[in-house]
């Protein structure tokens, strides 16, 4: 009885478990998620690293400029003072004050650009790592759900061709056979006891009518008259 129980029990909590896991997400639909995330952010930190190198290089190409530029005009300056030209010359000395402030400015851009693509860079190596780290895990964890799921499965049909749960039906089977048996053998002797009941009837009714008839004769004999012998 209190196994009968636990077996109902058991089956109960398998189903219900059966349900969850039936309802829930599928598991590899999840890692394929998570690592189509992690590629896609390793996408989004590649072409951030682009712009930011494009940017840089520009940036380099306008401060190099901005320092031509600087030292063009201071070598105009010295070239108008050479000639007397004072004026031509502090001209010339405010224009390459502008370029050296522009130089100065884009400097201290360019550094920060710098700061910006090697940690977009150290980002990108350490994200490339990880994603394959994670396509890894991804089929290994895929490969053991399948397992899992499979396993799950040859339980479940070794549970129901268990041995002793088969065997439990047989033997309720032949002891439902055995009763069938015995019903027919207890059918069979009541059916022969009430045929020789009634032959054993008739029996005796022929022997009793017989008896009688003897008896009749007997009592016919001696109520007979004697008739007297002549020997």
């Amino acid at each position: 009885m209190a196994m009968g129980l636990l077996d109902r029990v058991g089956r109960l909590v398998r189903a219900q478990v059966n349900h969850w896991v039936s309802e829930a997400e599928n598991p590899e639909r999840l890692l394929e998620q998570a690592v189509q995330d992690m590629q896609n952010d390793l996408i989004q930190i590649r072409q951030a690293v682009a712009q930011a190198i494009a940017t840089q290089k520009r940036t380099e190409r306008q401060f190099h400029q901005a320092q031509t530029k600087a030292d063009e005009w201071q070598s105009r300056a010295h070239m108008a003072l050479q000639n007397n030209q004072d004026d031509l010359a502090r001209e010339a000395l405010v224009k390459r004050q502008t370029y050296i402030t522009t130089a100065k400015a884009l400097s201290e851009q360019l550094h920060q650009q710098q700061n910006i693509v090697a940690q977009l860079k150290r980002n990108m190596r350490e994200m490339e790592p990880r994603l394959a780290e994670a396509k890894m895990k991804k089929d290994m964890y895929i490969a053991r759900a399948r397992s899992a799921e499979a396993s799950s499965r040859l339980n479940e049909m070794l549970e129901r061709s268990n041995p002793a749960s088969s065997g439990a039906v047989f033997d309720r089977m032949e002891e439902r056979v055995m009763e069938l048996e015995a019903r027919a053998e207890v059918s069979a002797e009541l059916g022969r006891d009430r045929v020789e009941e009634q032959f054993a009837s008739l029996e005796a009714g022929r022997d009793v009518d017989q008896e009688l008839e003897a008896m009749r004769r007997q009592i016919r004999s001696q109520q007979a008259p004697q008739l007297p012998r002549f020997d």
